[in-house]
């Protein structure tokens, strides 16, 4: 497809976000969306060009702004998305999915696309990758990895605004049960496992 190439190398220009949410990240998501793509009925066209264009605004998780970066995001697509040739329905979903694919604004995509955009990008905050994302995240926050007398959340409600692996409690574990399409939460599953191993091993270093 001639407009994603042409998207991809618009994108690659204008990302300049922390490693959580870099151009790899995008085309990790872009991959998982194929996959899932094809097992769902949806427009594939629509579905990966949304990919390639979710993240291109991403406020740090420090800002105030943070929670606009889903919206801010769909803006600048519907502007980029108007120099090709999508009708302004296609652009209407492009962006409908982009703005409602955040874990922030908490809402249930419009469209099928708009629902496997959200899975694939959910999936990469799972299993080994995720991981990895949470940790580069505290490191660019200063974050401690946990809090010493209640480092799993026993006893307090998650505060990942202070502590690394209260996001595990805030946000990842929570991933698999919201999940939109039987592909994703079949993926979601084995990379849940991963994070319960993590969680497991770590616990017993500490």
């Amino acid at each position: 497809m001639k407009e994603l190439d042409s998207i991809k190398k618009e994108v690659i220009k204008i990302m300049n976000n922390d490693p959580a949410h870099d151009f790899e990240h995008v085309m990790r998501v872009f991959h998982n969306a194929q996959k899932i793509t094809k097992k769902e009925k949806a427009n594939q066209k629509l579905v990966l060009t949304a990919t390639l264009l979710h993240d291109i605004v991403s406020y740090p998780k420090s800002s105030k702004r943070s929670k606009l970066s889903s919206v801010d995001s769909a803006k600048k697509s519907k502007s980029i998305l108007k120099k090709y040739a999508f009708s302004n329905e296609e652009i209407s979903i492009i962006c409908d999915a982009i703005e409602d694919h955040s874990f922030s604004q908490n809402r249930i995509p419009r469209t099928i696309e708009g629902k496997i955009l959200q899975d694939a990008d959910r999936l990469d905050a799972l299993g080994a990758i995720g991981i990895a994302r949470v940790f580069a995240t505290s490191g660019s926050l200063n974050r401690p990895f946990y809090k010493i007398d209640d480092p799993f959340c026993n006893n307090r409600k998650p505060d990942d605004d202070h502590w690394a692996i209260d996001h595990f409690f805030n946000k990842l574990l929570k991933l698999q049960s919201l999940m939109n399409t039987k592909s994703g939460k079949i993926e979601a599953k084995k990379r849940t496992k991963a994070l319960k191993i993590f969680l497991k091993q770590f616990k017993s270093e500490i």
